[in-house]
Order: structure tokens, then C-alpha cells, then sequence
């Protein structure tokens, strides 16, 4: 496992953090964050959405940056939330929620939106009459999660919080970080972290695209492998330690 050469291109702060599991590992990376979080500025709606929270029978926090950003708006309007179940797609995300003292509940295994969906604990929450489900998110993230709380039956608002944006690279900036680095597979923790790499690469993402793709999900590992990518796998969850999983059941091509 220890001949792998990861891309991570993770928000720099998360970067660091996965960066450091993986030389625990005895594993090699090198960092270049295709995602920039730039927080929205707040709306009536969004105020609106938050002084109204008691309504909503759960709430569902799809990221990190949606779960820091969305306490820090509840902060201001209310000294301490009502006790509706609150549930996250990850133990991080579900981290942040349980040191703010929420009842929060996540997969035990397995960090995506299939997994939450199966959770007891949200069929319950939403087998009380007209259920409302407030999903707090980026700009633009992924419908899935949402159609299927509607199919049973739910109002689902969302409170999007932060847009995700790719920092400022030179063109060659990407290639020229995987040639330097020997780097030997590319990874990404969500769809828009996807499309930003094939943005940023360019001309050379015909080339890129023969390194194996580490993804979050099949919905992603499905838009890769659309646009091209050869060696796609499928890590079932966003974690270090599903990535760790992953590169030790797959061999390095070649």
C-alpha cells in the first residue's frame, strides 16, 4: 500500500489533517485544495429558516463547513436550539454538532446518503404527521438526499450556507504538481471537488484521466467515470479512513 502518491485536494485545512493520517500510514501525498468555502451572506430567508428551526421534526447537516457556519447563524437567534433529532452524513461533521451539545445521529458505517437514509432514527423522526426536514448545506449540493425524504412523505427546506469555489492556480499548476511529486493517483471528496480537477487540468486531463480516481460515492464515481476517467474507485464514504480502506483493497495499475 505504502507505493501509493496521493493527489488530495480537499480544502487546505482538511487536506492537512487527511495528509497527516495518510504519513501515519506510511503513505505520500501532496495538497493542492480545489475547493475555497466562501460563506453566503445572510438573507431574510436564511434567518427566517433559522428563528423557525423548532418546526422542523429533524435537521440534516451535510458537511463541516455547513455544520460551523449553520451553528454560528443558530447562535445568534437562539441561546440554546430546540432538541429536534439533528442528523450528518460523517462522524466529523457529527463531531462539530455533538461538541455544541446537539442529539445528533450518524452512520456507523458507511459516510454517504444511502447510509443516513437508512438510519432508524430518521424514519422515526419523520413518521410524526407532515414531517419537515431543513437540510443545511453548500450552494448547489446534491438532490438525492432530499428527493427521497419527500418521497415519504417530508418538506424538505434547504439553508444553504457557503459556496464552493476553485482558488486561483496557474494553468500548468496541477500537472506540474503531479510530475514533480511523482504523484501516482488522484483524489476527490465530492462532485464540484471532480469537476474543479478536470477544470484545472486542462489539456492534460486526457493524461490525468488514466490515474486511479479515489471518489466519495457511486453518484461521483458515475460523473468521473462519464467524463472520462479510467481507474475509478469507489470509497463509500468521504473519510480518511475510507480512503485508507480503499487503498488497501486496490492494487496500484502497473
Amino acid at each position: 500500500m505504502t507505493a501509493w502518491r496521493l493527489l488530495l485536494t480537499r480544502p487546505a485545512e482538511e487536506s492537512a489533517a487527511v495528509a497527516q493520517e495518510l504519513a501515519a500510514a506510511g503513505l505520500h501525498s501532496a495538497s493542492l485544495p480545489l475547493l475555497d468555502i466562501q460563506p453566503l451572506p445572510i438573507s431574510e430567508t436564511m434567518r427566517a429558516q433559522v428563528l423557525n428551526l423548532a418546526q422542523y421534526c429533524a435537521v440534516i447537516v451535510v458537511s463541516k463547513p455547513a455544520a460551523r457556519l449553520g451553528l454560528d447563524l443558530i447562535d445568534q437567534y437562539w441561546p440554546q436550539p430546540p432538541m429536534q433529532s439533528w442528523f450528518s452524513v460523517g462522524a466529523a461533521t457529527a463531531a462539530i454538532l455533538d461538541d455544541y451539545g446537539l442529539r445528533v445521529h450518524f452512520p456507523p458505517q458507511g459516510d454517504d446518503s444511502e447510509a443516513l437514509l437508512a438510519l432508524p432514527a430518521l424514519a422515526e423522526a419523520l413518521a410524526q404527521p407532515y414531517p419537515k426536514v431543513l437540510i443545511l448545506r453548500g450552494e448547489g449540493g446534491r438532490e438525492r438526499l432530499a428527493e427521497h425524504l419527500r418521497d415519504q412523505g417530508a418538506t424538505v427546506d434547504y439553508l444553504q450556507l457557503y459556496r464552493r469555489c476553485l482558488p486561483h492556480y496557474p494553468p500548468q499548476a496541477l500537472h506540474q504538481l503531479v510530475t514533480a511529486e511523482r504523484l501516482n493517483a488522484l483524489v476527490v471528496s465530492s462532485g464540484q471537488g471532480f469537476e474543479h480537477l478536470q477544470q484545472l487540468a486542462g489539456e492534460h486531463w486526457p493524461q490525468l484521466a488514466g490515474l486511479p480516481l479515489f471518489v466519495p460515492s457511486p453518484r461521483v464515481a458515475a460523473q468521473a467515470q462519464a467524463a472520462g476517467a479510467r481507474h475509478v474507485v469507489d470509497c463509500r464514504g468521504a473519510s480518511t479512513a475510507a480512503l485508507l480502506a480503499a487503498l488497501r483493497e486496490h492494487r496500484l495499475p502497473g
